[in-house]
């Protein structure tokens, strides 16, 4: 999946609403819709997205206790 800076936004400032569990820490690289990659760091009521270098997958990692991987899974539309 591509992602729009606003798309990123969206889902990161979704992880302070409860419904994927409580989350301590997320970390990702993604494909960017504009060809570039957007890095993010996330912590509770905070978080920081930049362009970086070229990956060759995007992945994200996310630090918490009970996580729910499958909302989780949907909200980065990951397959």
């Amino acid at each position: 999946h591509k992602y729009s800076r606003e798309d990123l936004d969206k889902a990161l400032h979704a992880l302070d609403e409860g419904a994927y569990g409580m989350i301590l820490r997320a970390k990702g690289i993604v494909d960017a819709s504009d060809g570039d990659w957007l890095y993010f760091d996330y912590t509770p009521g905070e978080y920081d997205v930049r362009r970086g270098n070229a990956a060759v997958t995007g992945r994200f990692c996310v630090i918490g206790s009970k996580l729910n991987e499958q909302a989780l899974k949907e909200l980065f539309e990951v397959e």
